[in-house]
């Protein structure tokens, strides 16, 4: 092609973008170029803004540490140990792993590290988080090449993608960085499928479009909305709907068929559990307490400006102690969109100048502006319709989780303004476009101004206005100087920009209280750890094992207060939690047990009425042994009366500030009973009604076993006591199968005190019996005289089968 002939670029059988290519003319965009250096600035900027982390001098800290590095050495551990991760035995008495979208079974990163690294250390983790972005950031870089927009765009795109927004204030969100690192992939290859007709890309597509789905965040509910969007956005914008249906349809639907054989069962699984689970969907007021404040929007031109990286004690924007009449509620790092003062000045520019109404573009720019209304949630009216309309946002409870896409997308648009500037250097930027910029960065200044005002706050104004002065103005100061030289050295001055966005994401977005705490911090999740309160109840429990000449003890353990990240470290050190952290449980155990979201305060631990206090029925039943507290425990239970806990043993730990040294107070209950009983005889009782009020029959659990009325009628309630004592033991308990031995002179129920939960299955001879809920919560097995060993097997796959053909017990 001669230089400066117009050229039209085939995106879906039709115009995706007019292009002038050669180098000199107008619109003119250059060939398609060599992706090497712009590959080695991404991983060198990568590096950069991740030194902090790669380096060890700081773990990313919060959900990561407390929710997702547990399920990360689960999984691992398992592995290792030839057992299968889908059940967990050690949080929540027992909870599916296989159909939590946050156990990172079907994370393809983490479950690589999981097979190649029998327990992940938190750096392993964090790394594997870290590169998770860089491919993501890596995949945009590329489809811009593919755009054929000048490298430059695609270095900045790559950049603020990395590090801009939520990808670097909440890193701690792990599912969902992946949800957002997989998108510019998903792109690249379906452009790629749409371009050539291939077969292969589509197919390729499919695969990560996948991996998407199988997050089952939020974010990645938002990224497929966006994939399916942009679709049918090419589709319909193409000078031939016919021909690129024709041409695309086959492809496509094969990638889709791929997608679908993946995302089938796990999705599948995690609709049947979320369907007996705590949270089966979120209410619009729930949902709406999630959203993105409006004053949030200035951290996009002064990200320190609330202080969001500093103690919460400190941090006034909205919600906060300062700022408290929002009914909000969310996290301080949560309205963070900060890009850079660079992506920023161009994003303004562009705008002034109508570049984002330009058809290659505009998809984004319109994109941009529904996910902004999303993030709004209840501030707008937008919210409602997408509540009510889009399937599958009624599952979640934070809008504000948009803010993930608004980095994403301002990333896009960043790296198409500097594409614009680079491809058209003779170009001048209209004075009225410098009105607009300084007249927005103005009113910002001033509204920040008025709001520090009325909350009192003008003392922590200055300090961030001026950091964000200085950022603009050195960003303006090196778009300037970047312009005049550009024509004649495009790459060193996109290197320039590059190096200048890098230092101001690094110092604006760097490590801060939100993403980066000291690693001693979580010594209690590394592997092998000489934490005192964790060694001692590993050791009271494999004494306690050591001693017990009955077979059928298995001790659990609570771990109340202890600290934000501890209700999880259960899964990491193999000790059998009665509680744990995730918001996403088991309905019946939830309502028995009281059991909430997390217990990293002692004022976090929700009671029931079934278990008022840690002297009761419940507590002795659920073999609940030994509980570590943040505080003494009769501080908290006002019920408990000296004598009924023993207290064994004061540890201290690592706090999550430097040099800050916790307690634990260990309890004992001595009156814990066994995980498997024999009891002789069945008592109906109302299971529900148990639950609402609390109030035990008088029974002896080791020799009365309650089931629900018609089930107990039907088992022969009232049977006589055998004049042998019944007895049971375990043989083997793994995570997702447990052989028990039980015998009676006259039959009974082998009661297993772990949660009942409709996808194990029991096997007596070989023959699969039914297993029935008992005692509110437990499961249990009608067995007659004589001595008999039990199998219980947890089969989800089977349970999802029997589900579907309608046979599945409830």
């Amino acid at each position: 092609m001669s230089r400066g002939v117009l050229k039209t670029v085939d995106f879906g059988g039709g115009s995706y973008g007019d292009f002038r290519l050669g180098g000199t003319s107008d619109d003119d965009a250059g060939p398609s170029y060599a992706f090497l250096p712009v590959f080695l600035a991404l991983v060198v900027g990568w590096g950069a803004l991740t030194w902090p982390w790669l380096s060890g001098r700081v773990t990313i800290p919060w959900d990561a540490k407390a929710h997702f590095l547990p399920q990360i050495q689960f999984l691992a551990q398992s592995f290792a140990r030839g057992e299968s991760p889908f059940w967990a035995p050690y949080v929540f008495s027992g909870h599916p792993q296989i159909a939590d979208p946050q156990s990172m079974i079907f994370s393809p990163p983490f479950l690589l590290l999981a097979l190649v690294n029998g327990n992940p250390s938190a750096w392993a983790v964090d790394v594997t988080t870290l590169l998770a972005g860089l491919a993501g950031a890596v995949a945009l870089a590329a489809w811009t090449r593919d755009q054929r927009w000048h490298p430059a765009g695609g270095l900045i795109a790559g950049l603020v993608f990395l590090f801009g927004a939520s990808m670097a204030w909440r890193l701690q969100h792990t599912i969902q960085i992946l949800s957002l690192a997989y998108w510019p992939i998903a792109m690249f290859l379906l452009d790629r499928a749409f371009s050539r007709r291939s077969y292969l890309y589509a197919l390729a597509a499919g695969v990560v479009g996948a991996f998407i789905l199988l997050g089952r965040d939020q974010v990645a509910l938002l990224v497929a909305y966006l994939l399916v969007a942009q679709v049918m956005y090419r589709w319909l914008s193409s000078e031939s709907r016919l021909a690129t249906f024709k041409k695309m349809a086959l492809p496509l639907l094969a990638g889709a068929a791929v997608a679908v054989a993946i995302i089938v069962i796990p999705v599948l699984l995690t609709a049947s559990f979320a369907a007996g689970s705590n949270r089966p969907q979120i209410d619009f007021e729930s949902a709406g307490r999630g959203s993105l404040h409006p004053a949030l929007f200035l951290t996009f031109l002064m990200p320190q400006i609330f202080g969001a990286a500093y103690r919460m004690e400190d941090y006034w924007g909205p919600p906060s102690f300062a700022w408290n009449d929002t009914g909000l509620f969310i996290a301080q790092n949560m309205g963070q969109v900060y890009i850079g003062a660079i992506p920023i000045l161009l994003l303004m520019i562009g705008a002034a100048q109508g570049q984002f109404l330009e058809r290659q573009i505009r998809f984004f720019a319109a994109a941009f502006v529904v996910v902004v209304l999303y993030a709004l949630g209840w501030y707008t009216p937008a919210f409602r319709a997408f509540y009510e309309v889009l399937p599958g946002v009624k599952y979640f409870r934070r809008p504000a989780d948009a803010t993930f896409l608004i980095g994403g997308l301002g990333a896009i648009l960043a790296g198409y303004a500097t594409h614009r500037l680079f491809s058209r250097p003779w170009d001048r930027i209209s004075e009225n476009a410098f009105v607009i910029a300084a007249a927005i960065i103005a009113l910002c200044m001033a509204v920040a101004f008025g709001l520090a005002l009325w909350l009192d706050r003008i003392g922590l104004l200055m300090k961030p206005l001026a950091i964000a002065l200085g950022c603009l103005t050195a960003g303006a100061i090196a778009l300037g100087f970047v312009k005049t030289r550009m024509g004649l050295q495009p790459w060193p001055m996109a290197l320039v920009l590059a190096a200048v966005t890098v230092a101001d994401l690094a110092y604006n977005n760097g490590p801060s209280t939100s993403s980066a705490w000291t690693p001693g911090a979580y010594d209690a999740m590394q592997p092998g750890t000489r934490n005192e309160t964790v060694r001692y109840l590993q050791a009271r429990v494999a004494e306690a094992a050591m001693t017990d000449t009955s077979g059928a003890r298995r001790e659990r353990v609570e771990l109340l207060g202890v600290g934000f990240h501890w209700p999880n470290v259960s899964l990491t050190q193999r000790l059998e939690n009665t509680l744990g952290y995730n918001p996403l449980r088991l309905d019946a155990y939830s309502r028995a047990t009281g059991a909430d979201n997390h217990v990293g305060a002692m004022d976090q631990r929700k009671l029931s009425p079934l278990l008022p206090s840690y002297r009761s029925m419940l507590v002795d039943m659920l073999g609940l042994r030994f509980i570590a507290a943040g505080q003494p425990l009769e501080w908290f239970d006002k019920q408990l009366k000296p004598g009924d806990l023993k207290l064994i043993a004061k540890t201290e730990h690592a706090g999550m500030e430097p040099g800050r040294i916790d307690s634990a107070w260990i309890y004992e209950n001595p009156r814990a009973l066994p995980r498997v009983m024999m009891p002789t005889r069945a008592m109906a009782a109302n299971f529900e009604t148990l639950l609402k009020t609390g109030e035990w029959p008088q029974f002896d659990p080791q020799k009365t076993v309650l089931l629900e009325g018609a089930v107990a009628q039907l088992a022969g309630a009232g049977a006589p006591v055998g004049a042998e004592a019944a007895r049971a033991r375990i043989l083997s308990y793994r995570n997702t199968e447990i052989i028990a031995e039980a015998e009676s002179a006259s039959g009974g129920w082998l009661v297993l005190n772990d949660p009942w939960q409709a996808w194990w299955t029991a096997e007596v001879a070989g023959q699969e019996v039914p297993i029935l809920k008992a005692n509110v919560l437990f499961r249990a097995v009608q067995l007659p005289a004589g001595k008999y060993t039990v199998r219980f097997r947890f089969r989800p796959l089977l349970a999802l089968w029997r589900d579907f053909r309608g046979t599945g017990q409830r």
